[in-house]
């Protein structure tokens, strides 16, 4: 069977079970303990903690999972390429019950399909089970010991040698320090060609018998403090690693034929990748491994690993890419950014150079064979592949500085290379250290770890003294108290206060209800005052603790628990705010429809001068910015209404038209704001999960302007806007800056003009700049006018910046010729004197550059001094065919007669001094030594 047909057959064997098939969940996960998705129960973790219901009837599935192990607990990275089947992506096929089936069936169900549908034989399969004999005897696993034991019994098999106890690290399974985990069994197979190891090599981390299926029963939930609780229902979570059930039938011939060591690079899954770096390459993969010690001077090992790792990472990458995660500099970010510079590193082993990305190219094979399981990897083909190529551009740069300041260090270097070697690489040139320990050990080196530690201390304190920023500490309070918040509809009212907290000079005011908006999601919080008997006591911020909000006020408010007090935030920051906010999800929107839809948010601020929003995408051109902003302002022309509904989150869970940020945890009910459509209806044309506040209607953003767009980090791209009052604002310090830059452009085009009628040369004009200050503040309401008026300021503004250049550009030119001019006729007489030439001469710093081009075109045979006064400097110059006066020299012993330096070659040197009145002296001396 081909790859593809064996996660078919899985598939259609449990849809056959009554199992819903369920679409591979985001590699991005829920939980925000996890970096990647790395299990198949990841997007199931609501239904086995009860907090949400299955929406399956009966309540069970099957799908398989993307996952990535390459950080955090479960990482694979280092082990890639070395072995047959480790691997950083993976497909996990795994079968779920949700409070349904357990034990029995899923047990049951396992041996029917491998043994009975796919033929693996009996004797072969081990299964383990929990059984912790020391820690806790209660606990060994009887129930799947015994529907093991029938299994093995009726095929003839002795339950007591193929079923086999594990331990807490084999046998009980958690997907992280917290959540749903419980006892399970996994089953091995022997690959030896005998077969006949009895259970000898099960969990040996022998890769002649591997672990294929784990069949988790999850029954408890571990808590934060270790405890573990009872959840209200037991379930069924099963993971079978695709990949090597692949290679267990392709790599036996169905079974078939034991004799040769299996791999999962050597099945279908992997070839096609294989052929593509072939032909990239001119290399030939070889599915050769090496042994307990690298073998680094083997050339087809070294290929071959490339091969594998190369394979294995830009699956890795591509996949992530897809599903919006990309490279970075931090968290789930930056592991990518390490996997991509392995995968670059390992590329020059194949022979790629760095001069064009070879990533790229490897794409469209995984699109073609896996396109129809994974859509998003062929809807998105064009975000991974440039993605891919620019970070791997970027990479190649630091790449070759590094592995020239690695490879000069190397020498003398016996066993262990310098860990202050390995620091100057990083904090130099950004050469990571993880592939400075990969290149040592390719030849056989470790790294002094401790010496780069060192040098990491010794940066991190450097750091921690310069960082000038106040440091506020964060409430340590804890509370059971719920604040409900009525700020969604009120700007005011009266609540009771049901904690109050001292610290410092602050008492934190703890309510049953409040209007203020507490710091999040990018929204920062609200101020005002709480009013009690006719005092007014200014609310300094509002902070968010647990499901309450506190108030801070000053220690020396009178105030009680118990009191009704009366809270009022300030409308003249909030209303602002929203239409800051607002405007981000128009913005959001429009990026979609203009730049692409594979645009994803990686972080915003909304306040109430600005927004900030920061997006996944390449660089955008002008027009696409133009685009976006006429976009935006064409819906706040409109006026549309902005409404919110609250919905149960599995009702918008899989919509694609509406926007969810899969890395937030998410409860039962979610906000979803619309823009346009009919309120409730789900039906507007930007919808996103959000629970921020926001202003009725568009037309109440205002103006919205965009005032930068640029990089903050590869792949990430960041734009700063402001919308009504602040837009205005910044546009009139905008005509006023443009004022003065068209000033200054104008200087510089009437001074360039009067030399070029001085040098006999065309001169150039530009039109006036017309004050657009009194068109942008008549009319505030048209939006079109007012960015027809910028544009056309903006425009002119470049018109008269370009054509002062393009003058001065004509100046510089004129000059140079008629210094060519000056410089031929004066070296025609000098030369035609004898012996060596000492000279001054009255002009532009480019007079001198032309004597000494004429000395080398004339072939003169010699030594000259030239001086050159522009009527603030005297340059210097110096030419020679002497040994016995080489121009450097010259240049050093005289220049400081004119409080200059300066330097060169033997041949040729150039230097410069501020005390033109030296000139003389400087001429008497140098005719002498010259004499």
């Amino acid at each position: 069977m081909t790859a593809a047909e064996i996660r078919q057959s899985f598939l259609d064997f449990f849809q056959e079970k009554e199992h819903a098939l369920v679409a591979s969940a985001s590699l991005l996960p829920q939980s925000p303990g996890l970096l990647f998705t790395n299990a198949g129960m990841n997007q199931f973790v609501p239904y086995f903690l009860g907090t949400e219901t299955a929406p399956y009837q009966p309540p069970r599935a099957a799908d398989t999972q993307k996952c990535i192990r390459a950080g955090g607990k479960h990482n694979d990275l280092e082990d890639v390429g070395l072995d047959t089947y480790h691997h950083t992506f993976f497909e996990m096929l795994g079968n779920w019950s949700f409070g349904d089936y357990f034990k029995a069936e899923a047990i049951q169900w396992a041996w029917e399909l491998l043994v009975e549908r796919w033929g693996l034989p009996a004797e072969r399969l081990y299964a383990t089970v929990y059984a912790p004999a020391e820690a806790d005897p209660s606990a060994f696993d009887q129930e799947a010991w015994d529907l093991w034991a029938a299994l093995f019994r009726k095929a003839g098999l002795d339950p007591a040698v193929h079923i086999v106890n594990g331990n807490v690290k084999d046998n009980f399974w958690m997907m992280g320090d917290t959540g749903p985990c419980g006892p399970c069994s996994e089953v091995h197979m022997d690959l030896t060609p005998k077969g006949d190891t009895g259970g000898q090599l099960v969990n040996m981390d022998s890769d002649q018998c591997i672990e294929i299926w784990n069949l988790v029963f999850i029954q408890f939930n571990a808590e934060a403090d270790g405890t573990f609780r009872d959840l209200p229902a037991k379930h069924v979570d099963t993971g079978m690693g695709f990949e090597r059930v692949c290679s267990i039938l392709q790599g036996t011939q169905g079974c078939r034929d034991f004799s040769q060591k299996i791999s999962n690079y050597a099945t279908d899954v992997f070839t096609p990748l294989f052929q593509k770096l072939e032909q990239l390459t001119g290399e030939k993969y070889e599915d050769i491994y090496p042994g307990k010690e690298l073998e680094t001077e083997n050339l087809k090992l070294k290929t071959a690993i490339a091969f594998r790792v190369i394979a294995d990472h830009v699956r890795t990458l591509s996949f992530s890419i897809a599903d919006g995660i990309l490279p970075g500099n931090n968290g789930r970010n930056y592991v990518l950014r390490r996997i991509l510079r392995r995968a670059v590193r390992y590329g020059r082993d194949l022979g790629f150079k760095g001069d064009q990305p070879f990533l790229p190219e490897l794409v469209s094979v995984l699109t073609d064979h896996f396109g129809d399981v994974f859509p998003e990897i062929r809807q998105r083909t064009d975000l991974v592949r440039e993605t891919l190529a620019r970070e791997e551009n970027s990479f190649n740069e630091t790449l070759d500085r590094g592995l020239k300041l690695f490879e000069a260090e190397l020498e003398g270097t016996k066993k262990v290379f310098s860990g202050q070697a390995a620091f100057k690489l990083y904090d130099t040139f950004g050469f990571p250290i993880d592939l400075t320990q990969l290149l040592a050990r390719q030849r056989g080196l470790s790294v002094d770890m401790a010496a780069f530690e060192s040098g990491m201390e010794k940066q991190r304190a450097q750091a921690q003294a310069a960082q000038k920023k106040e440091i506020v500490k964060a409430l340590d309070i804890a509370t059971e108290t719920e604040t409900l918040f009525v700020g969604f509809e009120q700007s005011e009212c009266q609540a009771t206060i049901l904690e109050i907290h001292q610290q410092a000079d602050l008492k934190i005011i703890i309510t049953g209800r409040t209007p203020f908006y507490a710091e999040m999601g990018g929204q920062v919080g609200d101020t005002g005052t709480l009013e009690k008997d006719g005092q007014s006591h200014p609310i300094r911020g509002v902070q968010q603790i647990g499901q309450a909000r506190g108030h801070l006020v000053s220690a020396e408010a009178a105030l009680t628990e118990g009191d009704i007090v009366t809270l009022k935030l300030d409308p003249t920051r909030r209303r602002p705010i929203e239409a800051h906010h607002s405007a981000t999800h128009l913005l959001h929107w429009a990026l979609h429809e203009h730049v692409s839809p594979d645009a994803s948010q990686q972080g915003s601020l909304v306040d109430q001068d600005r927004l900030r929003f920061d997006f996944s995408s390449g660089p955008l051109e002008a027009g696409q910015i133009a685009k976006v902003e006429a976009a935006v302002n064409a819906c706040i022309q409109k006026n549309d209404p902005i409404s919110w509904t609250e919905v149960p989150h599995a009702e918008v869970k899989e919509r694609s038209d509406i926007t969810q940020f899969f890395g937030d945890k998410y409860g039962e009910t979610v906000r979803v704001v619309q823009i346009g459509g009919q309120a409730g209806a789900l039906d507007g044309y930007s919808m996103e999960l959000c629970g921020g506040t926001h202003v009725p209607r568009t037309g109440e953003i205002g103006l919205f302007k965009i005032k930068s767009e640029g990089a903050v980090a590869a792949g990430v791209r960041r734009i700063e806007a402001a919308c009504g009052e602040a837009a205005f604002a910044y546009l009139g310090q905008q005509v006023e800056k443009w004022d003065a830059e068209y000033e200054s452009a104008r200087r510089k085009l009437a001074a360039a003009n009067a030399q070029l009628t001085q040098l006999g040369g065309e001169t150039l004009s530009a039109r006036e700049l017309p004050r657009i200050m009194e068109a942008l503040l008549v009319e505030k309401g048209d939006f079109a006018q007012i960015n027809a008026t910028v544009a056309m300021g903006q425009a002119i503004l470049a018109e008269n910046k370009q054509a002062a250049i393009e003058a001065e550009k004509r100046v510089k030119k004129a000059q140079t010729a008629r210094a060519a001019q000056e410089a031929d006729a004066a070296l025609t007489e000098l030369i035609a004197e004898g012996g060596a030439i000492v000279a001054s001469f009255a002009g532009q710093a480019s007079l001198l550059q032309e004597l000494l081009n004429g000395l080398k075109k004339k072939q003169f045979a010699g030594v000259a001094f030239l001086v050159v006064d522009d009527g603030e400097k005297a340059h210097l110059g110096t030419y020679s065919t002497e040994k016995a006066h080489p121009a450097g020299q010259l240049l050093q012993e005289f220049a400081p007669l004119v409080g200059g330096r300066g330097g060169g070659k033997p041949g040729m040197a150039r230097g410069a001094g501020s005390q033109r009145e030296g000139i003389e002296t400087l001429l008497k001396a140098v005719r002498a030594k010259l004499a």
